[in-house]
């Protein structure tokens, strides 16, 4: 019987396809964003025995709406949009494909520091609209600044290793590091409001939990340095949106580079389109032609490995402790 995979979003990568098509293996492609009803119907009508999140949630209605359904694949890390306890009652194992954006997401998080110190994106606008701001322009350099790093996975140890040649001191806050690598540059910092005060640029790395929503708020804001700049590749919900808005449009801090948001996407009308000094992109961190073979086919790979009962690492399944209970 021919095993059914379905995306929540497009095709996967060239190599994701070519491996499952050698495997005998339908994808199931569904258009991007559907209204929660639509997926849930068309999951109820294909059945599939397996699930690769690309876009949208996958919510308990959809879980149990496919009886062969035995493996959950994450596009990507972040697993907020799952309902990893619908799919733990139901001995469905969530993925996430480790590592394999992870390069490309740190890369973005450096170029959004750059865009920001550097107001690219404003001048770039500016520019094409006939201005000329060379005699009023002033950016900030990154040499020689200090970076917060909230969390230490692996976009975060990349991002680490990206800003050597900057001599930035780089500081680091991640309870749940067992080791801090061994670079000269860099320290552990075990408080959080410490870390605050003492970077000029603070990028999140951290996954979205209950306790860090809204980790960076009006207070953590008010505790910033005047220049300092937000980055946050991670999740939204990660920052307090209105009061980020609130201290751009003060200069209470220098700016803001941000590749997700709360909600998402932003409504048209949202302040955040009036900030000269935020730089924004839609969520496309991960979205690298490298990153996206490696993690589609890593997400078919781990689903593959589900069926034949072949041991994952564990630190891929993130609702395994819930599967033992």
């Amino acid at each position: 019987m021919t095993r059914k995979i379905l995306l929540t979003g497009p095709a996967l990568a060239h190599d994701a396809m070519s491996y499952a098509s050698e495997r005998g293996i339908k994808i199931v492609p569904t258009v991007p964003y559907l209204p929660a009803a639509e997926l849930t119907s068309v999951i109820r009508d294909e059945q599939p025995d397996a699930i690769i999140v690309r876009q949208g949630k996958l919510t308990r209605e959809m879980i149990e709406a496919s009886s062969n359904l035995r493996a959950i694949a994450k596009h990507g890390v972040g697993y907020d949009t799952i309902d990893i306890q619908a799919a733990a009652e139901k001995k469905v194992p969530v993925t996430i494909a480790l590592g394999a954006n992870a390069q490309s997401v740190a890369e973005h998080a450096f170029a959004l520091m750059f865009s920001v110190a550097r107001q690219t994106a404003w001048l770039d606008a500016r520019t094409r609209k006939g201005h000329w701001d060379k005699a009023t322009a002033n950016g900030m350099e990154l040499f020689g600044k200090t970076l917060g790093l909230v969390g230490l996975g692996a976009i975060g140890a990349i991002l680490m290793d990206l800003v050597a040649p900057l001599r930035m001191k780089v500081n680091v806050f991640d309870p749940y590091l067992k080791t801090l690598p061994d670079r000269p540059y860099v320290e552990r910092e075990t408080d959080f409001d410490r870390l605050i005060d003492s970077s000029d640029i603070i990028s999140l790395h951290c996954p979205l939990t209950d306790q860090n929503r809204n980790l960076i708020g009006a207070a953590q804001l008010n505790r910033m340095r005047p220049n300092a700049i937000l980055i946050n590749t991670a999740r939204g919900e990660l920052v307090d949106t209105p009061a980020l808005i609130r201290a751009l449009q003060t200069q209470r801090i220098a700016g803001a580079g941000l590749d997700t948001f709360n909600p998402e996407p932003p409504p048209a009308e949202s302040e955040l389109w009036g900030l000269p000094n935020l730089v924004a992109t839609p969520h496309v961190g991960a979205n690298t032609s490298e990153a996206r073979e490696r993690v589609g086919l890593l997400a078919v790979e781990q689903i593959v490995q589900i069926w034949e009962g072949t041991a994952l690492d564990p630190r891929c399944i993130v609702n395994r402790q819930l599967l033992d209970n």
